[in-house]
């Protein structure tokens, strides 16, 4: 600085440097509150919860309430296949309870099992893969006590559909025993037991024999 400058003090033109950085950031925190206003953000130091996303409760059907079936009907709990599981759905089914007999229940469980699921079923993503037309019949002359034999193969049903039918036996009083069920088929193979354990409905498809056992 000369001796003029110090007498008689800075240029008029001059500015400090601090007030020129000072200027710059208000100008960038005036073109940021620009842009953000433009693509319609709106700033706020209160998080916001928007909520859950909607769900529509897979593998889950309403209430059927706690009022009695019908006369002449009963509420069974079948399994059907939901998420790549097996899953309980409870239906009502025409069927005089003081008058049927275990294989009359056993084909009812069947009759179910085939018949395409409900609207509200499919909604919440249950399905079925047990053929229709599978019959079953009483034991032979020769089987176990207790074993019930089916129009088909078990061993030649989908992976599926056998662990849909076994649990669904397993679970209804009077069909199956000790947490097992006793299948033949049309031919002249014994019957054998099959286990539904957790494995079982977790993973119906990769558990082809379903624990089976050699119960003869």
């Amino acid at each position: 600085m000369t001796r003029s400058e110090r007498a008689y003090g800075a240029p008029r033109g001059a500015r400090p440097k601090g007030g020129r950085r000072r200027t710059g950031a208000l100008a960038v925190l005036v073109a940021c509150a620009a842009l953000a206003s433009g693509c319609g953000i709106r700033s706020t130091s209160v998080p916001v919860d928007a909520g859950a996303a909607p769900s529509r409760m897979p593998c889950r059907t309403a209430a059927s309430g706690a009022s009695a079936p019908p006369p002449g009907s009963v509420s069974v709990r079948i399994h059907l296949l939901c998420a790549s599981q097996l899953a309980t759905v409870e239906r009502t089914v025409a069927l005089d309870e003081s008058r049927s007999g275990r294989l009359l229940v056993a084909q009812a469980l069947l009759d179910e099992l085939e018949r395409e699921p409900s609207a509200d079923e499919r909604r919440a993503g249950f399905s079925s893969d047990v053929p229709v037309g599978l019959r079953v019949s009483a034991a032979r002359k020769g089987d176990p006590e207790g074993a019930l034999r089916l129009s088909e193969q078990p061993e030649d049903l989908p992976s599926e559909a056998l662990a849909q039918v076994v649990c669904t036996f397993t679970e209804s009083d009077g069909i199956g025993s000790g947490g097992s069920v006793l299948l033949g088929g049309p031919g002249r193979y014994a019957p054998r037991g099959y286990l539904c354990t957790a494995e079982t409905k977790a993973r119906p498809a990769e558990v082809p024999t379903l624990g089976a056992t050699g119960l003869s």
